[in-house]
């Protein structure tokens, strides 16, 4: 049953689609609650988290960049071209960089 921020069941969600920014148990967290929502997640991943927990449960994921998180992760302009590159309508930042 698809849940709004509010939690009221049966409405839209907010968002179509988003992209989660982040990795590990956080990016998970953020994703299994956007299903449970109906909503789409996009990964960003580095090459090194080809394999990652994160990348295997988004709907789609996207390779950013090589091993050092500031030529992946921390490329605000490679994050925001996959975002604009898949109709992400909105990124959620996780915490933690």
């Amino acid at each position: 049953r698809d849940l709004l921020p509010s939690g009221r069941p049966g409405e839209a969600p907010m968002f179509r689609k988003i992209l989660v920014a982040n990795r590990g148990e956080i990016a998970c967290r953020v994703m299994r609650t956007a299903r449970r929502m109906g909503i789409e997640t996009v990964a960003v991943y580095s090459e090194p988290d080809t394999d990652a927990l994160h990348v295997r449960m988004a709907d789609e994921a996207h390779c950013i960049g090589g091993t050092a998180s500031a030529d992946s992760y921390l490329r605000g302009d490679r994050v925001l071209d996959v975002a604009r590159r898949t109709g992400a309508q909105a990124i959620h930042p996780g915490y933690g960089f």
